[in-house]
């Protein structure tokens, strides 16, 4: 298999993560700095919205990921679950994806578990995916390892909670009023998160030398918009993840399919085939 456009399919892969795990900073004292009146209001609907988001434990997303390279923006549709671990279940667009070469189908299944992404293809002639229905990528190939560790060691990293509680600690948060947002009422929030209120999750984020970082120009800063309605649980979210803009909806919380692995006798893994192109590049 050649890795021609192996960049902007990995490189949704990584958004697809990122757009729900948006900072890892928080502390007691920065909760404690933010000013009363209307910031402590914003802080307490937050909060609940947060509640309400980790309680549930699954959402039917929409996504649509522009990665700033003057390309269509990469959209997919699916499952995304924070209950015991975070995983999703996505249909994303192969030709926007640039997955053509290993698979014919307009659309193409991507499940991320246990630190993996598997992604459901046409069975290759030769090398690693020779015979195989899946492609196993391990984060590592994406963030780097210390990134991977970052994501995978953090607790519910990934999940949309997390996203919430990232967004809590920023350094700014503003309240933008009410607006309709596919069909609902919700409120708006954006808040802008600074390198130095990343923690770990500046290795996954801002290292330049990640696939994902070389990709995005390195993150030194996160913009980050939620829509929360009157149910306090968020109807949008949106990053600004150096030139990738990531937009997720939120269609239908719990209640949703558990996420499974493919069969390991019906997967390749092409871990190590991305990070020797990595290296061969660097």
């Amino acid at each position: 298999m050649k890795l021609k456009h192996t960049a902007v399919w990995v490189g949704f892969t990584a958004a697809a993560l990122l757009t729900v795990s948006a900072c890892g900073a928080q502390t007691t004292k920065k909760a404690a700095d933010v000013a009363e009146t209307a910031q402590s209001r914003i802080m307490a609907a937050l909060s609940r919205a947060t509640d309400q988001t980790q309680n549930l434990g699954s959402a039917e997303v929409r996504m649509s990921t522009d990665l700033g390279n003057g390309r269509a923006p990469v959209t997919a549709e699916g499952t995304y679950s924070w209950g015991k671990g975070f995983a999703f279940d996505v249909e994303m667009d192969t030709k926007a994806a640039q997955m053509q070469q290993v698979h014919a189908a307009p659309k193409t299944r991507m499940i991320f578990l246990g630190g993996a992404y598997y992604y459901d293809i046409d069975p290759q002639p030769s090398g690693p995916l020779k015979g195989k229905e899946w492609m196993k990528v391990d984060a590592s190939a994406l963030f780097g390892d210390k990134g991977a560790q970052a994501l995978n060691g953090s607790s519910g990293a990934g999940s949309p909670s997390a996203s919430m509680r990232g967004l809590k600690y920023a350094n700014d948060v503003d309240d933008l009023g009410t607006e309709t947002v596919d069909g609902q009422r919700a409120h708006h929030y954006k808040a802008v998160i600074d390198r130095a209120h990343m923690g770990r999750f500046k290795e996954a984020y801002g290292d330049d030398d990640s696939l994902f970082g070389s990709m995005t120009g390195g993150v030194d800063s996160i913009t980050m918009d939620v829509w929360v309605n009157g149910k306090d649980l968020p109807v949008r979210m949106k990053q600004q993840l150096g030139r990738a803009t990531v937009t997720m909806d939120f269609e239908k919380f719990g209640a949703t399919a558990t996420v499974t692995a493919p069969p390991a006798a019906q997967t390749g893994d092409l871990t190590d085939a991305i990070k020797a192109r990595q290296q061969q590049q660097g």
